[in-house]
């Protein structure tokens, strides 16, 4: 029997607790990126570092609860199925996990008045963030489509699943990806097939590249990152997180959220 998905100290309810408030109206800070831009990385740092900042249940967390499960009724960890779901959840709820964060209620007493949130994705969740919830503040962090995959071959995350086999000729099964040309120009896929003579499997590297392209295909971080520049100083912060090592990124960003405080 599949359990459904709970959040610590969170709830789906109309009305809050004494003790609880909306994270729709709470200054939220949220971070803007996709997979393999630095984020989890990041938050590694920010969460050891004595900040006081409280780190919310992460976008794999939330989509699981509310997403995911209400409609496959289990865990699924392909990543295209999972692209599937929400995308159905998205076109009901415009906004997709901006919308969801926003239904949720917070403890304070556990998460204090401004918890971080890692984070939302794509032009639409952004925009619709920035325009239902004046409180959140945003940190966009981004890196080339070619470190992301050298990131996450490097990662060996579990989560990363796409199914699928692979053959001998990774060049041609790179280029017949559907919407790869959209991501990677021809001499970029040369050199991501040419990852084999770094040790990576070829069977790795098309599972990696999948997983940029699923994204683009659902979400596109450089319109939300021009989104986000046209906001004030003060509620957008955009990051490179390849000029910017880790400790740099939670650097950068306790400073300009503590300054905002």
């Amino acid at each position: 029997m599949n359990v459904p998905v709970t959040l610590p100290f969170l709830r789906a309810a109309p009305d809050p607790a004494p003790h609880e408030a909306r994270l729709s109206e709470m200054a939220l800070t949220v971070l803007v990126g996709v997979t393999g831009v630095g984020k989890s990385t990041a938050l590694t740092v920010l969460q050891s570092a004595t900040t006081g900042m409280k780190v919310l249940p992460d976008r794999r967390e939330i989509t699981d609860a509310v997403m995911i499960w209400p409609r496959s009724g289990g865990p699924v960890s392909d990543r295209e199925e999972r692209f599937r779901l929400t995308a159905e959840y998205r076109a009901e709820h415009p906004g997709g996990m901006a919308h969801a964060l926003g239904t949720v209620l917070a403890d304070t007493r556990h998460w204090g008045q401004q918890p971080v949130f890692d984070g939302l994705r794509g032009l639409e969740e952004v925009q619709h963030a920035a325009s239902h919830f004046p409180a959140w503040r945003f940190v966009a962090l981004g890196a080339p489509d070619l470190v992301r995959v050298r990131r996450l071959l490097g990662r060996a995350d579990a989560f990363d699943q796409v199914g699928g086999s692979t053959g001998q000729d990774l060049g041609r099964m790179l280029s017949e990806l559907r919407g790869v040309q959209d991501v990677f120009t021809a001499a970029e896929l040369e050199q991501l097939a040419a990852l084999t003579h770094e040790g990576f499997t070829a069977a790795d590297i098309l599972a990696k590249v999948k997983i940029v392209v699923s994204e683009r295909r659902n979400y596109d971080p450089r319109a939300a990152e021009q989104f986000l520049r046209t906001l004030p100083p003060e509620r957008a912060l955009v990051l490179d997180t390849v000029a910017l090592d880790p400790a740099g990124v939670a650097a950068r960003v306790v400073a300009w959220a503590g300054a905002q405080a």
